[in-house]
């Protein structure tokens, strides 16, 4: 597995970025986001480490995929997408680990691997699935996930396709780690 990097002033740095190339305030970009200006702006001091919920919901306002808004912090855009280049992010908050496997700017596929250690959830917002399609596949562990107003169970070998947009719950309630791999097209 590539090295873990610590993305902290590199994500506050693309946040600010993004902000300011749309001529938006922390004001803005929270209203967007429907998160709190103050959040926003230790996160762009870097006095806060951003979960993956708030990424998501930052990145969505933005118009981005998390993936996306990711690819658009390492700015490399090879069609060799290497182990050790690929960027590795991990959530303060629940120990979730991303891996962005691959992801360009458009490119309309985005494949990303998932870690969700035991006995950890992460919740992720509608919205942040509104222009994209993407599917899930379980490649060790099991995982509970919530869509679509329904619960559903993902053994080792699994796929699931997602349905139109809604709130999302992925939940691993086992004592192993579940991995799993994310593949997103945009609509």
């Amino acid at each position: 597995m590539s090295p873990i990097v610590d993305f902290d002033s590199a994500i506050a740095d693309r946040i600010r970025a993004e902000r300011s190339a749309r001529g938006w305030s922390i004001a803005e970009l929270a209203g967007k986001a429907s998160v709190s200006k103050a959040m926003i702006s230790r996160i762009e001091r870097g006095e806060a480490s951003p979960t993956a919920t708030l990424l998501v919901k930052i990145a969505t306002a933005f118009g981005l995929t998390m993936a996306s808004f990711f690819s658009r912090i390492e700015e490399k855009q090879q069609r060799l997408s290497r182990l050790t280049n690929q960027p590795v992010w991990t959530d303060p908050e629940t120990g979730y680990r991303r891996r962005q496997i691959l992801a360009q700017s458009g490119f309309p596929l985005e494949i990303t691997e998932v870690e969700l250690p035991p006995c950890q959830e992460v919740a992720l917002p509608g919205s942040s699935y509104t222009f994209v399609r993407q599917a899930i596949w379980v490649t060790s562990g099991t995982l509970r996930l919530f869509e679509g107003g329904d619960w559903h169970d993902l053994a080792e070998g699994d796929c699931f396709a997602f349905g139109p947009p809604s709130d999302v719950i992925f939940a691993n309630g086992s004592d192993q780690p579940c991995r799993y791999t994310v593949f997103l097209g945009r609509m």
